[in-house]
């Protein structure tokens, strides 16, 4: 009897561990998960909305028109989770009026002066859309586009692998570019955004993604936000926000962000580059870059205690403080995006570099494969 009590017993516990084992596992993979709702058309194709979730309560929305990030929930030091990026509720809005909100940008990121320039003894013309200058691909960059969007999931991540064909001639550019871009949310909060691009001529190639942040949730602009960027230098603009050449010293200057400072601390102080931008719209060059990935910049916002660290292998990063919003434009929830209601850190090579020798080489060839990783990790302090 004693011994039938024994193997009764020993039944037991192994069933409830198998349980537990069983069951427990599929409770904690059932809180990572990625799911598609229909988004609208645009040009008679199908654009849907894709929601991925992690176990800790993240959320990351994106759609397949632009690869747009339209939703991204980030925690506070109490753990409340809310949406720090701007943005639109509906696709339709995104189409007629979006200042890059949370796009993928392409075929090359940022400007490129006087929509021009020479490639093997042959000189291409693009789309001028920013005054006299080729902004963020022309006229209907990737941020334009309708990707084809493939979900998958593993036992740790959830992500949305987009690709997208930029025909020969598209936009003046030269060259078939076959383009991936993969976005992958693992359990610790941080977002990878992962870029591949080939092409059967040689092509200037500069991606990156365009999201606009608010750690307040857009309850007032991002003066008080404290932005640490590791670089030493940054590439001064002409009236028209082109790159000059010159690589200068930030020492000294209000676009020393080698401590934590706060955007507003100098923001509107007597420069004439800040004047050129209305504020902050410059490229940093970062310091170390060899190609790996490692952290390279952070914002904190105080009062909510949301950190954002940014690891890139890019060599600089484009800040852009929000100085073009006006209140104009109204986003999710009804709120009106007003003068600097949010912040850009775009990481990618420098604006404008097939006019500039000494800029790092943004020319992609035939047999080679573009390749390049910035993941985003959201804490609380």
């Amino acid at each position: 009897m004693r011994k039938l009590i024994v193997r009764i017993f020993t039944m037991a516990v192994f069933g409830v561990i198998g349980f537990v084992l069983i069951f427990g596992c599929q409770t904690t993979k059932s809180k990572l998960s990625i799911n598609k709702e229909r988004f609208g058309t645009v040009e008679g194709k199908e654009v849907n909305l894709y929601t991925l979730k992690n176990n800790k309560g993240m959320v990351v929305k994106i759609t397949n028109y632009g690869g747009i990030i339209q939703t991204l929930t980030a925690p506070d030091r109490n753990g409340k989770y809310e949406d720090v990026v701007l943005g639109y509720d509906s696709l339709n809005q995104y189409v007629n009026n979006s200042p890059y909100f949370g796009a993928i940008i392409g075929r090359y990121g940022n400007r490129i002066a006087k929509g021009r320039f020479v490639l093997n003894g042959v000189e291409y013309k693009l789309a001028t859309n920013n005054g006299p200058n080729s902004l963020h691909g022309g006229k209907k960059g990737f941020d334009k586009r309708v990707w084809k969007a493939k979900p998958f999931e593993t036992d740790s991540t959830v992500g949305l692998e987009l690709t997208y064909l930029s025909k020969d001639g598209e936009e003046g550019y030269p060259g078939n570019l076959k383009v991936k871009v993969v976005y992958t949310l693992d359990n610790h909060n941080a977002l990878r955004m992962e870029y591949w691009a080939t092409t059967d001529k040689p092509t200037p190639v500069n991606l990156t993604n365009h999201s606009y942040f608010n750690f307040t949730g857009c309850k007032t602009n991002i003066y008080g936000h404290k932005l640490w960027i590791n670089a030493n230098h940054f590439l001064p603009v002409d009236s028209t926000l082109i790159p000059t050449g010159e690589i200068r010293s930030v020492k000294g200057t209000p676009f020393d962000f080698t401590t934590p400072t706060e955007i507003g601390a100098r923001i509107d102080a007597d420069d004439i580059q800040l004047k050129y931008g209305h504020g902050y719209d410059h490229c940093w060059v970062l310091n170390n870059w060899d190609r790996t990935l490692k952290k390279q910049i952070s914002v904190y916002e105080p009062t909510t205690g949301r950190f954002m660290e940014i690891f890139t292998d890019q060599p600089g990063v484009q800040f852009y403080s929000g100085n073009f919003l006006d209140g104009s434009i109204i986003g999710k929830k009804g709120i009106a995006y007003k003068h600097r209601y949010a912040l850009v850190l775009e990481t990618q090579h420098f604006p404008d570099s097939p006019n500039h020798p000494n800029f790092p080489n943004t020319i992609l060839k035939p047999g080679e494969e573009y390749h390049t990783v910035t993941v985003l990790k959201f804490s609380a302090k």
